[in-house]
């Protein structure tokens, strides 16, 4: 099946969606594996940071500066002035369309404190989360999934994407299977957006949902663009414990406290002035420091989140669905009893290497791929740098989404169309029939279950050389086990076994990346924490990795951070 259209998006969460809405020159396309209001967008629960100042004072150089902090200057200070500048402005559209945020008692957007978020360059907390109850990112979805309707986007629900078609140098569309029949489809076009999201599914805890496979990471390293700063993965500090459903930060910054075996508000000990909201790096690695230590609950590896103190009326109208999930899931009354977290994989900080206007690039040189656009957690700006602030994925997935559709609705009218390949979905459906006509005896599910325990053992919070060396090992036993998969559902309609199947091949590689990265980067910076080298190294180490695929394995080059404002100093809480 052959679809032209000017752009064409994949992925239809806060990212792609934002990106649509600023294509206003031409026939655009969204493409989503799920519905789209199911994007895991909806799952974003505590706020969008940006410097209003409704109930304090700020500016967005403080919020520039505790990005920059937070990311452990690895974050690139052009992209962190455009994220904390346009902030605001970008928050203000979403009130215009009606987003319904909490209000203060005057009428203006609601704030509240945020882990890393601060007043003065580091002196004390400070208000900045926007939020709509903690359903922030649920909001953000119907809101621009109504404006999109309005705007006549099309829309194709359930479709995968296999391959991104690249003709002449440039990018030229997408191969993807409708999951409803099965058929191949080519969409033909002039600009590609990949807004896929994250990849957390790699480990065995984590608050992603099941479709954040990397998919779009997955296809982009296929066609040779390298992927940057992998190594880098954030745990957020309170997951369900088990489960890694996220209780999020808001429940810290409306007042809750961890504590461990013995009660202790042991965050004391660890940052001082930002204590249960110091950077989720910081906070999940004390979690850790605190089990191993012995002072888990009943001496295991939980520890306890306290909101008790907060009362029954705060927690059924400022966090609901937190109170709801802890309710559900673990049979806990949140106002009256102790709820037991540990850390859960949560949010990449690298992806798909790209400028500040969403143009993907393909080497040290920031040189772009032209028509080819990436935004959200599935690319790498690096405004994030070592370790993601709260709410800066909202902000994100917003400022640049709405820049990347931007820059590529004048791409579309400055370019003609390129031609395709007679066969431009000989690749997609090359993968399809491998898979459909493999004999081999194993299961992608036990493969699967493998990797994630195995990832979370070797490649989580802490890292040293003996576990990654293992790891790496570990990969090339489990891609063999993969060449001998077989699929045992034959049928075309909605075959679930072929889909994830054909996700882990791309997991796969995606853990090479991030273990190849780990492996290289000998320090300790932001989420990467080597145990062998405990320290940052700043003379060596102040660069972001990029890994290729190549027949001989993975590859990595570096490329400077771009310093403007903030020289590279200690970081202290």
């Amino acid at each position: 099946m052959y679809q032209k259209y000017d752009a064409v998006i994949v992925g239809a969460g806060g990212a792609g969606l934002m990106a649509a809405l600023q294509l206003s020159h031409g026939r655009v396309a969204v493409i989503s594996k799920l519905y789209p209001v199911r994007s895991h967008t909806g799952a974003a629960q505590g706020g969008i940071g940006a410097a209003l100042g409704n109930l304090e004072e700020d500016h967005w150089e403080w919020h520039m500066f505790d990005t920059v902090k937070g990311g452990d200057y690895l974050v690139d200070q052009d992209a962190a002035e455009i994220l904390c500048r346009e902030a605001v402005e970008t928050v203000y559209d979403l009130e215009h369309w009606g987003l319904p945020f909490s209000r203060t008692p005057d009428g203006k957007i609601a704030q509240r404190p945020f882990g890393g978020h601060t007043r003065e360059y580091g002196k004390a907390p400070v208000r900045r989360s926007c939020y709509a109850a903690d359903r922030t990112g649920h909001m953000i979805l119907q809101t621009c999934f109504q404006q999109c309707i309005k705007n006549d986007v099309h829309f194709y629900n359930e479709f995968h994407v296999l391959d991104l078609l690249v003709e002449e140098g440039r990018c030229a569309g997408v191969v993807a299977i409708c999951l409803a029949t099965g058929e191949l489809y080519t969409f033909h076009a002039k600009a590609v957006l990949f807004a896929t999201g994250g990849f957390g599914r790699i480990y065995r805890v984590t608050s992603n949902a099941l479709a954040l496979t990397g998919d779009g990471l997955a296809v982009a390293l296929a066609r040779g663009i390298p992927l940057e700063d992998m190594e880098f993965f954030q745990f957020h500090p309170t997951g369900i414990y088990k489960l890694g459903i996220l209780l999020s930060e808001a429940a810290r910054g409306e007042g809750g406290i961890l504590r461990n075996q013995t009660g202790e508000r042991f965050m004391e000990r660890y940052a001082p002035t930002l204590l249960d909201l110091a950077p989720r790096d910081m906070v999940s690695r004390a979690m850790y420091r605190e089990v191993q230590e012995g002072r888990g609950i009943e001496g295991k590896n939980y520890l306890h989140l306290d909101v008790t103190h907060l009362g029954r009326e705060v927690l059924d109208k400022k966090l609901p669905d937190i109170t709801d999930f802890v309710r559900t899931y673990m049979g806990i009354e949140p106002a009256k009893e102790l709820v037991p977290v540990q850390p859960t994989a949560h949010y990449a900080m690298g992806g798909i290497p790209t400028d500040v206007e969403g143009r993907v690039v393909i080497d040290e040189n920031n040189t772009p791929l032209p028509g080819f656009y990436a935004a959200g957690e599935c690319a790498c700006l690096s405004v994030h740098g070592a370790n993601r602030l709260g709410t800066n994925s909202l902000v994100d997935i917003l400022v640049f989404g709405r820049r990347a559709g931007r820059h590529a609705d004048k791409f579309i009218q400055e370019n003609d169309w390129v031609r395709l390949a007679p066969k431009a979905d000989e690749r997609g459906g090359a993968v399809l029939g491998q898979l459909m006509g493999a004999n081999g005896k194993e299961r992608a599910a036990v493969i699967r279950d493998l990797l994630q325990d195995q990832m979370m053992q070797k490649a989580g919070v802490f890292r040293e050389a003996k576990g990654l060396t293992e790891m790496r090992e570990k990969l090339k036993a489990i891609r063999h086990r993969y060449q001998q998969v077989k699929v045992e559902d034959r049928g075309r309609k909605y075959n679930t076994e072929l889909l994830e199947t054909i996700e882990l091949g791309g997991m796969i590689d995606i853990s090479q990346t991030l273990v190849e990265g780990a492996l290289a980067r000998q320090e300790s910076r932001g989420a990467h924490s080597r145990e062998d080298f405990p320290k940052r190294d700043d003379p060596n180490w102040l660069k972001h990795t990029l890994a290729y695929q190549t027949p001989q394995g993975i590859q990595l080059k570096f490329k400077p951070v771009t310093i403007t404002k903030f020289e590279p100093k200690e970081r202290k809480y």
